[in-house]
């Protein structure tokens, strides 16, 4: 999994970059392997009101399935990429929950054993 970081609006410092790793990497655990990339964007919330409010946008391209994007925003850069890594770890998990239940319903099931005594006509 390739994690891209980037800042809009200020420098992104050494602990910054390693929180989002950190906490990426952990919500992500379980579904890691069907992950292809991540691509992380923080910054200043622009706008006349929107104050001294940060913001956090993920984007995760998972394989066999549409990109998913999470964004938060708040006061405190920190706990903002702390709630989109959760958040982002439990949209990951329900679209590949779906996806293996999708392939499992496709697979052919198989048929039932025939009682004993009972002959297969299918044969003739």
């Amino acid at each position: 999994m390739r994690i891209d970081i980037r800042g809009q609006g200020f420098s992104l410092t050494a602990p910054l970059l390693d929180h989002v790793q950190r906490r990426l990497r952990f919500a992500l655990t379980r579904s890691g392997d069907r992950i292809k990339r991540v691509v992380v964007r923080l910054g200043n919330c622009s706008g006349p009101r929107a104050g001294e409010e940060k913001f956090c946008r993920m984007l995760l391209y998972l394989e066999h399935a549409p990109p998913v994007l999470i964004e938060d925003a708040g006061a405190d850069l920190f706990a903002v990429i702390d709630r989109a890594a959760e958040r982002a770890g439990r949209n990951v998990a329900k679209h590949v929950d779906r996806l293996r239940e999708n392939v499992r319903l496709a697979l052919p099931q198989p048929c039932a054993p025939l009682p004993n005594g009972a002959f297969d006509l299918s044969d003739s």
